[in-house]
């Protein structure tokens, strides 16, 4: 019935006021499902294992320790170092009596006497000191850890690239000390406790017996260096001498060769490792719940919109 139109009585009769309803648009309303209980939990529960996924993963070559006579487990700062070994004190495999034991002509490390063939320099020395105190000391040699079927150790160092100035500087402050042998590591004579010149071995000049650096550093140890033409500072090579002020220039090194080790040779030919890379591989537990959260999680009705989760 119309309004002002004559009721049954005559009265004109007014219609009822009837309040309006929102309009809902069809889009709206296609576009704003209901929200179903658990999405909330599964968006947070994906958020989660997105981070997680993305985190850096421990590399087990990196600031680690290897399994041998004095070092500790896993490197950590010591209160103090003896005097050539203080520049890894903020970060060591070795003790404070490790480095001192280091310093003394025959210590009580392996019973080996520098001495075997007369008074060895000082400035001689002091280069052996320093390679014991690297070895003894470092957490950045990972990348040439190897395994070894020795008595007294379970784990070696095998071609650190040394660099050239610290080879070199090796070879030149004790090129006029004598010894009786090329190898190091074996052949001595034990028979006293500590180590002799074999029989019938003779003591020669250093220059005689490694004619170049890289005999020395190759050879005095069994291999446990590489000579190498790379420079302090380069990022190539590890540095046996360091100013702690200025930071450990080994960690860079470590990193760069550990990368290398884990890419095919024709990869790290012309790549280089972007600093901070997070691990592409996804770790177990993600893989377990990921199935859960893209079950909980459904894609809206747009499917994978502009950021990839549908639209709101």
């Amino acid at each position: 019935m119309c309004s002002g139109a004559p009721g049954p009585r005559g009265a004109p009769v007014t219609a009822p006021q009837v309040k309006a309803l929102p309009v809902l648009s069809p889009l709206r309303t296609a576009l704003s499902p209901p929200q179903p209980a658990g999405m909330g939990a599964g968006r947070v529960l994906l958020v989660l294992l997105v981070t997680c996924a993305m985190a850096p993963a421990k590399d087990p070559l990196l600031s680690t320790c290897m399994d041998a006579k004095h070092h500790k487990t896993k490197p950590g700062p010591e209160g103090m170092l003896h005097d050539q070994c203080a520049p890894w004190k903020d970060n060591a495999c070795c003790t404070a009596n490790t480095t001192s034991e280091a310093h003394k002509d025959q210590s009580n490390l392996y019973n080996f006497n520098w001495n075997h063939c007369g008074l060895m320099p000082p400035k001689c020395k002091r280069h052996f000191i320093q390679d014991t105190c690297l070895y003894e000391c470092s957490p950045n040699l990972g990348p040439w850890i190897d395994q070894t079927d020795s008595s007294w150790r379970r784990e070696r160092i095998l071609h650190v690239p040394l660099c050239k100035e610290d080879c070199e500087e090796w070879w030149e402050d004790c090129k006029d000390f004598v010894t009786c042998k090329e190898n190091w590591h074996k052949g001595w004579n034990w028979a006293t406790g500590t180590n002799r010149c074999p029989w019938g071995s003779m003591c020669r000049p250093f220059s005689h017996v490694f004619p170049q650096p890289k005999d020395l550093c190759e050879k005095i140890w069994s291999n446990s260096y590489k000579y190498t033409t790379e420079h302090r500072g380069s990022g190539r090579c590890i540095q046996m001498w360091f100013d702690p002020a200025q930071g450990n220039p080994n960690v860079v090194v470590a990193k760069y060769y550990a990368w290398k080790k884990r890419t095919s040779p024709s990869r790290t030919e012309n790549v280089t490792p972007e600093a901070g890379d997070a691990a592409c591989a996804l770790p177990w537990p993600v893989l377990v719940l990921l199935p859960l959260a893209l079950a909980v999680v459904p894609a809206g009705p747009g499917g994978c919109g502009s950021h990839g989760w549908g639209l709101p």
